[in-house]
């Protein structure tokens, strides 16, 4: 008790291969703002069907949002105001809740919920009762988002944030639904030629990260210190029954795991 917490070895005292997970057996589900939401009704409405499909299986699953153009228009507002980062953060997340409250308007009677940031820990008892919860991406920092090495945006991402709201509750895998096929070498949308990625390892993404990624790079070098999350899945949300095949443990689109790749 007489030790700062800030020494080296009282910090190495703490790790712990024991760690307690909170939820390990729910999968996080993000859905793309701009890959999904901002294509409206066309490509909203059938995920929406196959989201009520996987709830009648029984698939225990946490839904989380991204937001889309509004963010990247309240981004460029606030950058030319000259907002510090933890304000820029909390606006980020405003605009967020509205994808959320869309999405709940469309999944409500089949019992979805909005979690507020603000009640964080009731995650638990929602999925208990039998709810379904939908929660934002950027965590629940508020004002108190990190400063990023470089520029005034917050480097806590939709991608990012829901990540780390997977790695807090113990879960094991989280599914990414965006509007590609997966990852790609390079972004399939400018080159034509990109090579897909059926399936890689933490390892080697770090050793020859591509330059052009559908994912937030923060997540992959924040992974490799994380202890919880051990697979990473990204399916093509455009394509009907993608959603629940990933969820069925297909090995549809592109499948990242955390442990080193074998022979």
């Amino acid at each position: 008790m007489g030790e700062s917490l800030q020494d080296r070895e009282v910090l190495a005292q703490t790790d712990s291969s024991n760690e307690f997970k909170i939820l390990p057996d729910v999968i996080l589900v993000g859905i793309g703002g701009h890959s999904i939401f901002d294509r409206g009704r066309a490509a909203l409405l059938p995920l929406a069907e196959e989201l009520s499909t996987a709830r009648s299986q029984k698939h225990k699953m946490l839904l989380g949002v991204g937001g889309g153009t509004r963010v990247r228009h309240t981004l460029a507002i606030a950058l030319d105001l000259g907002l510090p980062t933890g304000g820029i953060a909390q606006l980020v997340g405003a605009m967020e809740e509205c994808n959320a409250v869309f999405l709940n308007a469309l999944l409500a009677k089949h019992g979805s919920i909005v979690m507020q940031r603000e009640h964080f820990w009731e995650l638990p008892l929602y999925l208990s009762t039998g709810m379904l919860p939908i929660v934002i991406s950027i965590p629940p920092y508020h004002f108190w988002e990190p400063p990023p090495e470089d520029g005034a945006l917050p480097s806590h991402g939709s991608d990012f944030g829901l990540f780390i709201h997977a790695e807090v509750l113990g879960m094991k895998r989280i599914i990414f639904v965006k509007d590609e096929d997966g990852l790609y070498d390079r972004d399939p949308k400018k080159h034509a030629d990109a090579r897909f990625i059926p399936r890689t390892t933490l390892e080697a993404l770090l050793a020859d990260m591509p330059a052009e990624l559908i994912l937030d790079r923060q997540l992959f070098a924040c992974w490799k210190d994380a202890r919880h999350v051990e697979e990473v899945q990204i399916v093509n949300g455009l394509k009907p029954g993608m959603l629940l095949r990933a969820l069925a443990g297909e090995p549809v689109g592109t499948i990242i795991t955390k442990e080193t790749r074998r022979g």
